[in-house]
């Protein structure tokens, strides 16, 4: 079973830095398995040994679950010649798991597209959320390049509704997309949710409408809305909640 050193241990689940945990260990208050342990190198196995700090339990979490608000000029892979990455955002205490899943992007997004990113060491629970078996819905902010009168947002709305069919795009063939929901709030400003997740779709959907998208943003996964306290590049972890909410699915 793989160890972890105690400072580590304890700045992972919140405690502080590795120097604010540094201390707290040379502080008397941290005991493992029942015994006072002062030595702020000490090598311990998370799920074999017990961890209290003043006397409380620390709940070890398997597996991390974070919320990113992505901004636009970064890409989802790890590595690419001309993007930023999202992962050069993500602190090194809010990276590693405690389990064996590296932690990746559930799904990815475009370079120019913003909003609800999930990351997560659980793949398990990414294979539930992509699998195209399972329809999970992704509602998306998109600005039109063009304004589109009352009788072609009924128009594009009602294509859309029926199942629109998509042209070739790079590695994806052409394609005839399950039924989706468009509303308009405007001429320029439409919402829509899909149930699938193909390359490049919702550009590729709103093209097959004879328009173009100038700005795309995702704002749900799912029962997973995006916080939108978040500024464009920050994260943060699930709550219970959100947690829960996910694994139902």
């Amino acid at each position: 079973m793989k160890t972890i050193r105690l400072d580590k241990l304890l700045a992972r689940q919140g405690f502080g830095s590795r120097r604010d945990t540094g201390r707290l260990i040379r502080s008397g208050q941290v005991r493992v398995n029942g015994a006072v342990c002062t030595k702020v190198d000490a090598h311990i196995e998370p799920f074999a040994d017990t961890v209290t700090v003043a006397d409380a339990p620390v709940a070890l979490q398997r597996d991390i679950y974070l919320m990113m608000n992505k901004r636009a000029g970064v890409v989802c892979s790890r590595k690419d010649s001309r993007y930023e990455s999202v992962f050069d955002s993500i602190r090194e205490e809010d990276s590693a798991s405690f389990s064996d899943g590296a932690l990746h992007t559930v799904g990815r997004l475009d370079a120019d597209t913003e909003g609800l990113l999930l990351l997560t060491t659980d793949g398990a629970l990414t294979h539930r959320l992509i699998s195209p078996k399972n329809h999970i819905a992704k509602t998306y902010e998109i600005t039109l390049e063009h304004a589109a009168d009352e009788s072609e947002q009924r128009r594009c709305a009602e294509l859309i509704a029926a199942g629109i069919g998509i042209a070739r795009d790079g590695p994806d063939a052409a394609y005839v997309c399950r039924p989706a929901q468009l509303a308009f709030r405007g001429g320029t400003h439409c919402t829509l949710v899909i149930t699938e997740g193909r390359y490049h779709q919702v550009k590729r959907m709103i093209a097959a409408c004879g328009n173009g998208v100038a700005y795309l943003k995702r704002t749900a996964l799912g029962p997973l809305v995006l916080d939108e306290s978040l500024a464009p590049g920050e994260y943060r972890a699930l709550t219970e909640e959100e947690l829960a909410q996910l694994q139902e699915l």
